[in-house]
């Protein structure tokens, strides 16, 4: 796959299953619906995602952790035009 290509969201999910060992995760591209929008490229996929991620690798840490510890792991394909991720990342056991 060349830097060029858009993200996909399998591809996604495969680095947040390698990097987190999560026991659930889901992506979603959801560029088409922001093709027209300020930032948006026109792109009709690769630029914007959801995603939904639980994992004990989330346990015990603060929203703000929980986010830097995606963006970590997709630090590599950040590059190749994702321009927005509404991130959902949950730890397996609850905070309170």
């Amino acid at each position: 796959m060349s830097h060029l290509d858009p993200v996909s969201a399998s591809e996604i999910e495969a680095v947040l299953r390698a990097a987190l060992q999560p026991e659930f995760v889901s992506v979603t591209d959801d560029s088409a619906s922001h093709v027209g929008h300020a930032g948006s490229s026109g792109a009709l996929s690769g630029t914007h995602f959801s995603l939904h991620v639980r994992g004990d690798c989330f346990n015990g840490l603060t929203h703000v952790k929980r986010h830097r510890l995606v963006y970590d792991a997709l630090r590599d394909l950040m590059p190749r035009g994702i321009h927005a991720l509404a991130i959902q990342a949950e730890p397996t056991q609850s905070t309170s």
